[in-house]
């Protein structure tokens, strides 16, 4: 009995990864370059050829070579070695940001989706002041008073795209809780955390998992902004945003390769963790399976044969 629930399980695993490579290309390649993402930040220390601050060259600014492939910077540090460093930033960033802002979201949404009445009325209106506020004056103005760091950048982003990414799961929750089985739970005698736990939230994990692939490049754009700014984390520790502005605006003209390599690094990771979560959408929400993916194209096929026939 064990055994065959665990090879339907990783069938079920096995053929959700094959429809991700014949389905969604873009999203397979989205996918292999977050696992690049992940593996770089976590083993910086090892594939890192330099530390973070180590002056490898007295004269800095020089160009790609053999010794150092993305040239260096004006302290004579190595570029390539910072910018993998950096993943490692840009990686914590997003990934507790984006854990604490869907954690936040589903405790509003689930539970002003589930009581309803004068408790939703009283959170939805506090939820349309919150975004009533331009997100980018918020960050700036909550950095300027807790200051500059990773963790005052975490909790900012967390609580700020957490408490305005409440509707979504609200919403979900709304349409869960009409439904027969719960009814049932409630007659049955089920407390509201058991329900809440055991028949709500098991139904709103594709919405949730949705939520969060879509979080995580916009968290990194955003903490990769705040460090443009100089609101984010504080040098020298090495940050994709803080290269392009302290560094790469003041001497892109004497060396673009600063702002190139680093922008570059930026703009694939967020295209490829998109990619991937517009992949993971579409293959995880039924609404979909019909019109995408490899059921709209059975349907297609039956219908082509019968036309030809």
């Amino acid at each position: 009995m064990v055994e065959a629930i665990t090879e339907k399980r990783r069938g079920a695993l096995a053929d959700f990864f094959l429809r991700l490579v014949k389905e969604k290309p873009l999203g397979a390649l989205g996918g292999v370059v977050t696992l690049l993402f992940l593996f770089t930040a976590i083993f910086a220390d090892f594939l890192a050829p330099h530390g973070m601050n180590e002056m490898v060259e007295v004269v800095g600014l020089s160009g790609p070579s053999t010794n150092y492939p993305l040239g260096t910077d004006q302290l004579g540090r190595d570029i390539l070695s910072r910018i993998i460093y950096g993943a490692r930033v840009s990686v914590i960033v997003s990934l507790v940001a984006t854990t604490l802002a869907v954690l936040i979201s589903t405790i509003l949404g689930g539970l002003s989706g589930f009581f309803g009445g004068k408790f939703d009325l009283v959170a939805q209106r506090f939820v349309d002041a919150w975004m009533c506020f331009p997100g980018l004056v918020v960050l700036i103005v909550a950095a300027s008073i807790v200051g500059p760091g990773m963790w005052q950048v975490i909790i900012c982003l967390g609580l700020l795209y957490g408490i305005s990414g409440s509707r979504i799961p609200r919403s979900a929750v709304i349409g869960i809780k009409e439904n027969v089985y719960v009814d049932a739970a409630r007659v049955i005698g089920c407390s509201t955390p058991r329900t809440l736990y055991r028949h709500i939230m098991p139904n709103v994990m594709a919405v949730l998992i949705i939520l969060f692939t879509t979080r995580v490049p916009l968290m990194i754009l955003v903490e990769a902004g705040l460090s443009f700014l100089g609101l984010g984390v504080p040098p020298p520790t090495p940050t994709w945003g803080g290269m392009l502005s302290t560094e790469g605006r003041r001497y892109m003209l004497q060396n673009p390769w600063m702002a190139i390599w680093p922008g570059l690094a930026l703009s694939i990771v967020v295209f490829g963790i998109s990619m991937f979560g517009d992949a993971m959408r579409d293959l995880l929400d039924p609404r979909l399976r019909g019109g995408v993916g490899r059921y709209g194209v059975k349907v297609k096929a039956r219908l082509k044969t019968k036309i030809g026939e």
